[in-house]
């Protein structure tokens, strides 16, 4: 083998450099700006402010960026756990956008890279990085739930999501990010004002559905990294510390069924054990009895004895 030979073969940085500065701020503001909505919230809410309209939109704007994060930035996009159209490729892309949580390509890179190094150094968002003590403990909570974010390095995506970033329709959709992000702050504001027909109700429903809503997503998405890597059941085998957190399941929409989803990252189901609900999982049936959805790759009882901890 020549030295060119090995130097190709050899992998690729973990890290591919920092972020801008710029680039550093717009992530700040994009974290903390949700967060002092929801701190907010309270005051806000004190007998006016909060309507029916404002939840019904939060709701279904959840629902929607939510499902895009689950079903498709992590299941369909970082995992294969199953094919879809073209249509439905770019729409769950489109929707995970919606989340403000990065676009599909580094997203993905930093999950990846999470499995790859899962708990060890190297993860991006472990919570056992400074020891297991109480302080490091608690430090390492802060750590994965969000305090990662808050630093410059960036994921090598050339390593950890080349498929991506090969595919015209992803690289498109990601050069909108900023679209998307303005779409899911303005949308339920103009959704608001013309259903209420009302300056106020447009108002109302952007603070709500808008921020509040990417606030608690956030905090959903970031309780995965931290609470399910802390505490919980563990009934399946992985290398990590990766647990189901039931609390979470709903609004989670079944990623809190953690420690299977680490036992065998390719499944399309994570609650695979009687009463786990696990909505993404349902909606990627359904994409399946549409015929959007082909390959899913569903949990077979093989596959789950065989790292099932009580074999």
């Amino acid at each position: 083998m020549t030295a060119t030979e090995a130097r190709t073969r050899r992998p690729k940085p973990i890290i591919s450099g920092l972020r801008s500065m710029p680039e550093h701020v717009t992530v700040k503001v994009f974290v903390l700006l949700p967060l002092l909505a929801i701190a907010a919230a309270v005051p806000f809410a004190w007998g006016w402010g909060l309507s029916w309209l404002d939840v019904g939109i939060g709701a279904a704007f959840f629902v929607f960026t939510g499902l895009g994060v689950t079903a498709g930035y992590h299941r369909l996009f970082t995992h294969g756990s199953f094919k879809a159209k073209r249509p439905l490729r770019i729409g769950l892309a489109i929707a995970g956008n919606m989340a403000a949580q990065g676009p599909v390509t580094t997203w993905v890179a930093d999950h990846r890279r999470h499995h790859a190094f899962s708990d060890r150094a190297g993860d991006p968002h472990s919570p056992w990085l400074f020891g297991t003590g109480p302080k490091a403990l608690a430090k390492g909570f802060l750590h994965a739930h969000m305090g990662w974010l808050f630093e410059r390095s960036v994921t090598n995506v050339e390593r950890f999501a080349p498929d991506l970033q090969a595919d015209r329709d992803i690289r498109i959709v990601d050069r909108l990010f900023p679209l998307w992000v303005v779409l899911t702050f303005v949308g339920p504001g103009v959704l608001g004002g013309l259903i209420s027909w009302s300056v106020w109700g447009g108002v109302t429903a952007m603070f709500w559905a808008g921020f509040v809503r990417v606030g608690l997503l956030h905090h959903v998405t970031w309780s995965v990294n931290s609470i399910c890597h802390m505490i919980g059941e563990r009934p399946f085998t992985s290398r990590d510390k990766a647990a189901n957190f039931w609390p979470l399941a709903i609004f989670s929409f079944g990623e809190s069924w953690h420690n299977l989803h680490h036992a065998d990252p390719t499944c399309a189901r994570h609650g695979v054990l009687r009463g786990q609900i696990d909505i993404s999982a349902r909606l990627i049936w359904v994409f399946e009895k549409l015929g959007w959805a082909t390959s899913v790759r569903w949990p077979t009882p093989a596959r789950l004895s065989r790292i099932s901890v009580k074999n």
